[in-house]
């Protein structure tokens, strides 16, 4: 087999280095490219995994990058009391863009990635992401605005495997990354003290500020909006019955409570759309979507118009969020996404 040449983004932990050794068994020369986008960026981890596969690998700092694209939105978001999830903008504007720039650098036209998923050119030739054979791996959700021009040059070698069979056989190679943990974390704030970082990159403190029912009756005061999400339940008090945040009003700095077991909705509005198998369209279908990463796909009605997805889901969801992403699949392959607002 002729072997085409791939730039390979490498993290320093097991999934990147599986994927040289897949990539190598499916006719590919590996390059590597690890992405020091701040200071818990493994760089270290990466360049040992290149060192001992054998595989030429470049490091690019994009620190500046991800601090405007990625960091910056993260806390403006949070200060205006929506809850964002930072790897989906990451992969579209830090990670896919910075390795692509770096494969344009070395006349390069592949690049991959050690995701959990596919992807797929339909018969429309759009290209979209599809679900991972393992289900509970897949990564498709965090992938859905990614563009046509990037799906069309990347390769996903991780596709069809599953993470525990790929985990032994990094065991059996000798790999310092089998065995690595998995972060569980957003990856620039590891101690999970969001609301600290959130302060420190903002420069000011959240005040304090009124806990209210739905009827708009003060039941306490809550310690700064950024320590919400909606649906939390903890931390919130004690009010003599289940309660949850059910809104956060940052305009008013309040926090709006309602009764556990009301978190749930059936509708829902998403904008900022970003098309992948489906083109670009107004009108109505039939589909599931998932409203969370974990979430598991409900299926549902969406009405496109003037760049709104209204969305009525066949079952009601918990806890539906302002901020986090609502991807749309037909047949375990992403149509289209928006962000809940």
């Amino acid at each position: 087999m002729n072997k085409e040449t791939v730039l390979l983004g490498m993290s320093g932990g097991m999934d990147s280095a599986c994927a040289v050794s897949l990539l190598r068994a499916d006719g590919y020369e590996v390059i590597g490219s690890v992405l020091a986008m701040h200071g818990y960026s493994d760089t270290a981890g990466a360049l040992d995994a290149a060192s001992a596969l054998g595989i030429n690998i470049t490091t690019v700092n994009c620190a500046a990058d991800f601090t405007r694209e990625v960091c910056g939105p993260f806390c403006r978001e949070y200060s205006l009391g929506r809850t964002p999830n930072p790897c989906i903008i990451c992969n579209e504007r830090v990670k896919f863009a910075k390795l692509l720039e770096e494969a344009d650098r070395l006349g390069i036209e592949k690049i991959a990635t050690g995701h959990y998923a596919g992807i797929e050119r339909l018969e429309n030739g759009r290209y979209c992401v599809i679900k991972a054979k393992d289900e509970k791996k897949d990564q498709s959700y965090m992938l859905w605005r990614l563009s046509q021009e990037t799906l069309a040059r990347t390769v996903f070698p991780l596709y069809t495997h599953i993470k525990t069979d790929l985990r032994e056989g990094a065991r059996k190679m000798g790999l310092a990354a089998a065995d690595k943990p998995e972060s569980q974390e957003i990856c620039f704030i590891p101690d999970g003290n969001y609301a600290a970082y959130i302060e420190n990159a903002l420069g000011r403190t959240f005040p304090e500020g009124d806990i209210c029912d739905e009827a708009g009756n003060i039941v306490g005061r809550h310690k700064g909006l950024i320590r919400y999400t909606v649906g939390q339940r903890k931390g919130i008090g004690a009010y003599g019955k289940p309660m949850f945040v059910k809104r956060i009003d940052a305009e008013k700095n309040r926090l709006i409570l309602g009764v556990s077991g009301e978190e749930y909705d059936s509708t829902l509005e998403a904008d900022g759309l970003v098309f992948s198998g489906a083109e670009p369209f107004e009108g109505e279908l039939c589909c599931e979507v998932k409203l969370r990463y974990r979430a598991p796909a409900v299926p549902c009605t969406v009405r496109v118009e003037k760049g709104v997805a209204r969305v009525a889901l066949d079952s009601p969801a918990r806890a539906i969020t302002p901020g986090q992403s609502a991807v749309f699949y037909k047949d375990g392959r992403i149509l289209f996404g928006g962000f809940i607002r």
